[in-house]
C-alpha cells in the first residue's frame, strides 16, 4: 500500500469514527497546550524577572550591609549586618581609581499630602548618581542636584502616578509636598515605565539621600550601588572595594558585594528549573491522552474486527495492518498537537495583551519538544492495538464477526 492510500484510508475511517477522533483529538490537544501554555508563562515571568534585574548595567556592583558566602545559589539579597553602611563609606569608595560613580540607598514608605490630597507613597532617599544608573528618564523637569552626599535639600523627583494622584490635571513642577514632618519642591517627573518587579518607580518619591536620614531617623544606608568606569578590572575593583571597607570597619570584613552577572545568572538558574518543572508537570497530561489512545485504539480493534480480516483474506501483510493504527495514532496525534499549539498562542498572546510589560511566549524547544512528545506517546501506546490488529487470523476475524 502506497503512502498516499494509507493516509486516504485513514482519513476515511476517521471521519466514520466521529466521535472517538474527536476524543482523540482534544486528550492529544489538552496535554500540547498545557505544555505550551505553562512553558510560556513560565519563560515570560523569566524574561519579566531578567529584564528588570537587567536594568542596571553589568559594570555596576551591589553592596549590601553584612557579610554572607555563598556557593552556587543566589547571591544575598540581604546580609547578616554587623555594621551599618554610612555615607562617609560611600564618600571612600568613590575616590578609588575605577569607581565613577556611586549611589547610596535608602528605602521606606511615609505618608505624602499636598493640599487636602493625601497618600502613602514609597519614598525613595539617594543622589543624582542613581539616576543614570537604573536608567531613570523625566518627563518634566530636573534630577535630583549635585550636592555632597550628606547635605540635606528640600527638592524631590515624584513618579507619575504619584503626580496624577496628587495633582490630577494641574502642573506639579514648583509644588511643595510634605513628607512627614519635612516638605519638599517637587524639581522633576518621571517617565511612566510600567510596572516593575523590584521598584515600582511610577508610585515613587525620590530625595536627597541626607534628606532620607532625617526624615527616616536613620543613619544606616540600605544599599550602596557602586558604578566602575569599565569591567577591565572587575575583580580587582571588587577586591579594592573590600579591602577599604574592610580597614574602615575596623579590620572586619562585613560587607557582600554582588555584580549583576551573579545576580543575573543566579535568577536564571533558578527560573529556568521552574520553568522545566512547570513543563514536566504539563507533559504528564500527555501520559493520560497516550492511555487514552490505547484504549479507544483497542476498542476500534475490536469494532474493525471483520475489516481487519477481509484486509488480510485479500492478502494484506500483517506489518501493513500494523502500520495502517500507526499511521492513524500519529494523524490523530498531529493534528491535536496542531489544535493544542494554535489554542496555546492565542491565549499567550491574549495575555500579552493584557499585561504587555511580561513577554508571554513559548520557546521554540517547547513548541518542537510537545508536538514531538505528542507524536512518540501516540506512537508508544497505538503499539499494542496495532500489534493485536495485525496478529488477527483472517479466517478467526470473519467468523469472530459473523458469529457477534
Amino acid at each position: 500500500m502506497r503512502f498516499g492510500d494509507l493516509l486516504a484510508f485513514n482519513f476515511k475511517a476517521i471521519r466514520r469514527q466521529r466521535a472517538r477522533s474527536i476524543m482523540l483529538l482534544i486528550a492529544i490537544a489538552i496535554g500540547v497546550l498545557a505544555i505550551n501554555l505553562l512553558t510560556g508563562i513560565g519563560e515570560g515571568g523569566k524574561q519579566f524577572v531578567l529584564g528588570e534585574f537587567d536594568i542596571l548595567g553589568k559594570n555596576v556592583l551591589i553592596m549590601v550591609p553584612g557579610k554572607k558566602e555563598t556557593t552556587g545559589g543566589i547571591p544575598p539579597l540581604t546580609g547578616e549586618t554587623t555594621r551599618d553602611l554610612s555615607l562617609r563609606d560611600a564618600e571612600a569608595i568613590l575616590r578609588l581609581p575605577n569607581v565613577s560613580a556611586v549611589a547610596p540607598l535608602i528605602p521606606g514608605k511615609i505618608e505624602i499630602s499636598h493640599g487636602s490630597l493625601s497618600r502613602e507613597a514609597f519614598t525613595i532617599g539617594t543622589n543624582r548618581a542613581f539616576f543614570p544608573m537604573r536608567k531613570l528618564e523625566l518627563a518634566q523637569g530636573s534630577i535630583l542636584p549635585e550636592v555632597p552626599m550628606d547635605q540635606a535639600v528640600s527638592v524631590c523627583v515624584i513618579g507619575s502616578k504619584l503626580r496624577r494622584e496628587l495633582f490630577g490635571s494641574r502642573p506639579a513642577l514648583g509644588q511643595w509636598l510634605r513628607a512627614g514632618d519635612s516638605r519638599f519642591r517637587v524639581i522633576g517627573i518621571l517617565k511612566d515605565r510600567g510596572q516593575g518587579m523590584s521598584l515600582d518607580m511610577n508610585d515613587a518619591i525620590m530625595i536627597p539621600v541626607a534628606s532620607a536620614q532625617s526624615l527616616f531617623n536613620t543613619e544606616g544606608l540600605f544599599r550602596i550601588f557602586i558604578e566602575l568606569r569599565g569591567l577591565q578590572e572587575l575583580d580587582k575593583s571588587r577586591q579594592r572595594i573590600t579591602d577599604l571597607l574592610k580597614n574602615r570597619h575596623d579590620g572586619e570584613e562585613d560587607v557582600t558585594i554582588i555584580t549583576q552577572d551573579s545576580l543575573l545568572s543566579a535568577f536564571a538558574n533558578i527560573l529556568d528549573t521552574m520553568t522545566l518543572t512547570v513543563a514536566g508537570i504539563a507533559a504528564i497530561s500527555m501520559l493520560v491522552a497516550g492511555i487514552l489512545i490505547m484504549n479507544v485504539s483497542l476498542i476500534a480493534v475490536s469494532q474493525r474486527t471483520s475489516e481487519i480480516g477481509l484486509l488480510k483474506a485479500l492478502g494484506l501483510p500483517a506489518r501493513t495492518v500494523r502500520l495502517i493504527f500507526l499511521t492513524e495514532a500519529m494523524m490523530m496525534a498531529a493534528g491535536g498537537a496542531l489544535v493544542g499549539l494554535v489554542i496555546s498562542q492565542v491565549l499567550l498572546f491574549m495575555a500579552r495583551q493584557t499585561y504587555p510589560s511580561v513577554p508571554f511566549a513559548t520557546p521554540s524547544w517547547a513548541m518542537l519538544g510537545s508536538i514531538t512528545v505528542a507524536m512518540f506517546t501516540a506512537l508508544i501506546f497505538s503499539a499494542i492495538p496495532a500489534r493485536r490488529a495485525a496478529n488477527m487470523v483472517p479466517v478467526d476475524a470473519l467468523l469472530d464477526k459473523t458469529a457477534g
